[in-house]
């Protein structure tokens, strides 16, 4: 069994979920658009930015690839947190893992995207469905459940 650590939990969890999902969306909107990694790390700063993020070449992908990190990180975090009060995510994290996975995902495109400089007005379930399958799996499989794995290996 793992030493519990919160800091370990959260870090291991966070950086798994982020590289993921950044690897995912490398991958997948890369291709589907025709798009470099730059471009896709500058979409994530566009959230703070807005279409400036296009214009500011490697610091804005880089910024956009911290964002995006900062982001994987606390979603960790409240995963954590939400662990130390409901232990059934501890004892059941495939299930709550999956389950998490699909609320950041709603919470990501449902309210984090329309009160950013992106200003989506899409709702998360109105994506075309070879937009949202896959995009709702990387949330579930490769952000929930990594952290809530790591909550489950590094708690009490």
């Amino acid at each position: 069994m793992a030493k519990p650590s919160a800091a370990r939990a959260i870090l291991i969890g966070g950086l798994i979920a982020g590289a993921f999902d950044i690897t995912y969306a490398c991958v997948f909107f890369g291709i589907r658009n025709h798009v470099s990694p730059i471009r896709i790390f500058q979409s994530v700063a566009r959230g703070a930015l807005g279409n400036q993020a296009f214009q500011g070449g490697l610091k804005t992908a880089a910024l956009g690839l911290f964002f995006h990190f900062l982001i994987a990180l606390i979603a960790a975090n409240v995963y954590f947190l939400l662990s130390r009060v409901l232990r059934f995510m501890i004892t059941h994290p495939i299930i709550c893992g999956v389950l998490y996975g699909a609320c950041v995902y709603l919470f990501m495109y449902g309210i984090v995207m329309r009160v950013s400089a992106i200003h989506s007005t899409i709702l998360p379930w109105n994506y075309p469905w070879a937009v949202l399958i896959p995009n709702l799996l990387i949330h579930m499989l490769g952000i929930g459940l990594p952290i809530a794995l790591a909550t489950r290996r590094y708690s009490k």
